[in-house]
């Protein structure tokens, strides 16, 4: 699935300064206090020990008629409050409590920061989401959602610093939206992002049994430190780092092919996957890879330019950072970790090489461009992190475009 950014500057002090106290208004469902992690609903009023009885049963009526047809908002809010420690332990110094609950505001900290860039990201889950409900399992497509957002502004050199979730369900139930809230709490909390807020929108009739989960992602990066890929030329190398599955692109295909061609269902343990289940294979979790990003930085490597693989493949996501006069030539004979499903999917299917690398990450979930004199340091901290990394193809004189040799 694609995604939209988009990046301000914000360059002269007053208008930096303006903004840190201003901040950002976005409709939301709930928002943290900053002392006792209370959640205020724009449903209803909020609803603490200083509301007063007519009011609260004002509230109450409401919430049953509403419910009556078909929305209970009083559950929500309910399961919300089984959430506040692990969505707490998300908040950075920087976020603020909120006034009203209707706007997240969060603070540019002016110490730190020169020259502010913001960065920001949405996406979604697609259906993965499907097979989540085939496998009763819902707790990994909230780090999904999360890594695929943070991802999208990480190569870019942006620090995500706050994220805020929608989910649109038919008909909101336990223990469903505790693994799915909670998911994403858990994974913000990885990578110190702060979970600001959201919005739950059920809607009886319009999504059935189903929902859809999408992310907004907000970071920021030094004006001066923004990798845009204008800087890689002819003889950069192309370090791919490694991927543990489809993350969240190309579900639709694959659905097809093992469920409806092969006759899988997400319990079968093909040989193909040594063990494991289709549907623990196509659920393995979207992977964050700012945790090498920061620290490549942090060691002035050239990062010249980062291209997160999404929907569309190599073939797709690089191009979109190449200057008009180099091209990308890959090796898929260096691409060594690509996991096995893959392998089912195109044999299931029948799909050539190129197909395959059109739709899919084909193990590859993210590509550096560095010097080649700065090779071996990037891979060195690429295993330091934890992410299998190797160099998968070179840049020459072109036009902008991909070739993958099979």
């Amino acid at each position: 699935m694609g995604s939209t950014t988009h990046a301000c500057s914000q360059r002269p002090f007053h208008e930096i300064f303006s903004l840190c106290f201003v901040l950002f208004v976005v409709k939301k469902e709930f928002l943290r206090t900053a002392k006792t992690g209370v959640y205020y609903r724009q449903d209803c009023n909020p609803i603490t020990s200083t509301i007063k009885e007519t009011k609260l049963s004002t509230c109450k009526a409401k919430s049953e008629a509403y419910k009556a047809a078909g929305v209970d908002i009083d559950l929500a809010t309910n399961l919300l409050a089984g959430l506040k420690s692990r969505i707490s332990s998300t908040r950075r110094p920087e976020a603020l409590a909120p006034i009203g609950g209707f706007g997240g505001l969060f603070r540019i900290d002016l110490s730190r920061w020169r020259h502010p860039v913001m960065v920001t990201s949405i996406d979604g889950v697609g259906t993965k989401l499907m097979v989540a409900a085939q496998m009763n399992k819902h707790d990994t497509v909230g780090h999904d959602i999360v890594n695929h957002c943070i991802n999208d502004i990480a190569v870019q050199g942006a620090e995500p610093v706050y994220f805020m979730d929608y989910i649109g369900i038919g008909k909101l139930r336990s223990p469903l939206y505790e693994e799915v809230i909670g998911g994403i709490a858990d994974a913000c909390k990885a990578q110190n992002v702060t979970l600001l807020g959201g919005e739950t929108a059920e809607m009886p009739g319009m999504y059935g049994n189903d929902y859809d989960l999408v992310g907004c992602i907000t970071g920021i990066v030094e004006e001066e430190q923004i990798i845009s890929g204008e800087k890689i030329r002819p003889g950069h190398i192309a370090i791919g780092l490694n991927s543990l599955g489809l993350h969240t692109n190309g579900f639709s295909l694959a659905r097809k092919i093992l469920f409806e061609q092969a006759g899988f269902t997400v319990n079968s343990t093909p040989d193909e996957l040594g063990g494991i289940s289709v549907g623990e294979a196509l659920l393995q979790p979207h992977r964050c890879y700012w945790p090498a990003i920061r620290k490549a930085m942090q060691a002035r490597i050239h990062l010249d330019g980062i291209a997160h693989i999404t929907g569309g493949g190599l073939y797709d996501n690089v191009p979109r950072i190449l200057p008009d006069n180099v091209m990308v030539r890959f090796e898929a004979a260096n691409i060594h970790a690509a996991p096995p499903i893959f392998k089912l999917l195109q044999k299931c299917g029948s799909i050539d090489d190129q197909e395959m690398y059109r739709v899919f990450n084909m193990g590859v979930g993210m590509v550096w461009f560095v010097p080649e004199q700065e090779v071996g340091i990037a891979l060195e901290i690429c295993l330091g992190e934890g992410f299998e990394a190797a160099v998968i193809g070179k840049v020459f004189p072109g036009d902008g475009s991909v070739e993958i040799v099979f």
